[in-house]
């Protein structure tokens, strides 16, 4: 009793600080001023804000604070569909540029599932938007799945993505294609899948899309896989053509010339010409990227330089020039030492900064979520000492009563469970006989058929009496000796056909219990026929073991297909032996 009254106490003690929570204004309010705060130095529209290089330690840590309040807030505010679904999508995809896989699939996930709930509220503008995000969300997901070493996760995501785009129009369903295909390609290194998935995406776009840059990228991974299983004839149209696309062929979004794709499409025709041996075709290559590279020099990417200098060397190389590609060589390593060590000091000051940073978040919210219980648990504890006597009393009252009413319960559900017994019981009999009477209308079926069979035996016999009857001496002993024959086989062929089928029963005694519980309208016979089917004995033999003929055999197997429900595709030999 002592127990029931401290929990009625703790119970009221809950509800009395479930009620001071803030309000949807008040959070909206909240939310806004730190969105302001983190959008002053941070701008969402501003690629500063997706790159890991671009916080100190010190703003770092402040704009994890305010992420994470903010977000925090979110379930608390009532409407604002699109600023809620917009706020997942940001913290999905920041998570993801500075490369904490964890926390973007974990973002991603309250995305879809606020917009699976909420997507009736949106804008019905923004519904391309969406669908976009949507199939770029689920790309991402995938990726981060891979990185963490989930790749069941990320096959299921990227199917997930597939089926998806599949129901609208554009680039969505070729590009999950194309990202399903990466992934067999650069995590599985299955290259037959790989090449599976970039070809039906490439002759989707080729056909709908001819001119977008998805193109580029499926015919630059198609070619990959042919380089890197050295079949490099087959790569070289492809990097080709890829060349001359992006020479001419803007990026759908930013409407310019991706002059890091045109570099690269470059640096593979060069190394591509260079392992076939094509050293003039490789130089004229490469004498035409350098005009390019000069060109846009103040667009080029530290990358593209990079790999540019490796083409480069690779080429002095295969033309000999050992000097000239030794000096390149260093300039190599030089330049990549110097981005790796950048990109090492970045990665790990951000992830320890990050796990510090949620680290401290938790233990701040669980110290001010105990100060404030306590603060309000002292405020309470007046009430807290008169509910006490109050259900005290109460609690004294319902006791007398539920010990008086114990017994009469215990009866009444003795009773009712002797009920239950009862008709489980007899429903048990009823199903047993209703089986039986089944089994017995199978028997009776399969008798009928016997007998029919009998029957057509004995017309068979008495035609071939009455031309006994009416041949001559001759053709009589004959006929008497075939009549003799076929009544000794007819005889033999009862009773091997009976001992067959009793040694067929006894080996196909499972085969015939799993065949009863899935189609429990077969009968004895085409049980039998099942039998044999899954023995894979010939349609010939089936008939001379049933004493019918091969006519009679295809009726048979037609109404066994009606009842086991296979389509006309449906092969019944097959569907028997998946069994």
């Amino acid at each position: 009793m002592r127990y029931f009254i401290v929990f009625i106490c703790l119970l009221f003690c809950d509800l009395s600080l479930a009620q001071q929570d803030l309000s949807s204004l008040e959070a909206l309010k909240k939310f806004r001023e730190l969105r302001h705060k983190m959008n002053k130095n941070f701008p969402e529209d501003d690629i500063r804000t997706y790159r890991r290089a671009s916080f100190t330690e010190s703003q770092l840590q402040n704009y994890l604070s305010q992420h994470f309040q903010s977000m925090d807030l979110l379930p608390l505010i009532e409407g604002e569909y699109k600023l809620k679904t917009d706020s997942y999508l940001h913290s999905g995809n920041w998570f993801y540029n500075i490369g904490f896989a964890e926390q973007s699939i974990n973002a991603y996930k309250d995305f879809f599932k606020y917009y699976k709930t909420h997507k009736k509220y949106l804008p019905i503008n923004e519904k391309d938007h969406y669908i976009e995000m949507q199939n770029f969300a689920y790309s991402i997901m995938a990726e981060n799945y891979a990185k963490l070493g989930k790749l069941d996760s990320a096959a299921t995501t990227h199917l997930a993505n597939i089926n998806f785009s599949k129901m609208y129009e554009g680039i969505y369903y070729p590009s999950a294609l194309n990202n399903y295909g990466l992934f067999f390609y650069w995590v599985k290194n299955d290259f037959n899948q790989a090449l599976y998935y970039f070809n039906k995406a490439y002759e989707i776009t080729q056909i709908k899309m001819p001119n977008h840059s998805l193109n580029g990228s499926i015919r630059d991974n198609i070619a990959d896989i042919y380089y890197d299983q050295k079949e490099y004839e087959l790569a070289l149209p492809l990097y080709q053509k890829n060349f001359r696309f992006y020479e001419t062929t803007p990026n759908v979004k930013t409407k310019r010339i991706d002059v890091t794709r045109l570099i690269s499409a470059g640096n593979q025709l060069i190394t591509t010409n260079i392992k076939l041996h094509n050293i003039d075709d490789a130089n004229k290559t490469y004498k035409k990227l350098l005009q390019l590279i000069d060109t846009h020099n103040q667009n080029l990417a530290i990358t593209s330089k990079l790999e540019f200098l490796k083409t480069k060397e690779m080429l002095l190389n295969a033309k000999g020039d050992i000097k000239e590609a030794y000096a390149i060589s260093k300039n190599i390593l030089k330049l990549s030492d110097s981005l790796n060590d950048v990109a090492n000091k970045t990665d790990n000051k951000w992830v320890t900064e990050l796990n510090n940073r949620i680290i401290d978040r938790v233990s701040l919210s669980f110290k001010i979520d105990q100060i404030q219980k306590e603060n309000k648990i002292k405020r309470q504890r007046l009430k807290l000492w008169v509910f006490a006597l109050i259900f005290s009393i109460i609690i004294i009252l319902l006791a007398s009563l539920f010990i008086r009413r114990r017994q009469h319960i215990i009866n009444a559900k003795n009773k009712q469970l002797l009920a239950e017994k009862t008709l489980e019981n007899t429903t048990l009999k009823v199903k047993q006989l209703n089986s039986e009477i089944k089994s017995r209308e199978r028997d009776l079926s399969d008798f009928a058929i016997n007998l029919s069979q009998n029957q057509e035996w004995i017309e068979l016999l008495g035609h071939k009496i009455e031309a006994l009857k009416e041949a001559g001496k001759k053709e009589k002993k004959q006929l008497l000796e075939e009549l003799e024959q076929d009544i000794h086989n007819k005889v033999s062929f009862d009773t091997n056909t009976k001992d067959f089928f009793e040694r067929l029963d006894k080996l196909s005694d499972l085969f015939y219990s799993k065949l009863g519980e899935k189609f429990p309208n077969l009968s004895k016979n085409d049980i039998r026929l099942c039998s044999l089917i899954r023995l894979k004995i010939d349609s010939r033999s089936i008939a001379t073991l049933q004493n019918i003929t091969l006519a009679s055999l295809n009726t048979s197997r037609y109404r066994l297909r009606k009842k086991l429900k296979l389509s006309e595709d449906d092969d019944l030999d097959t569907f028997i032996q998946n069994l």
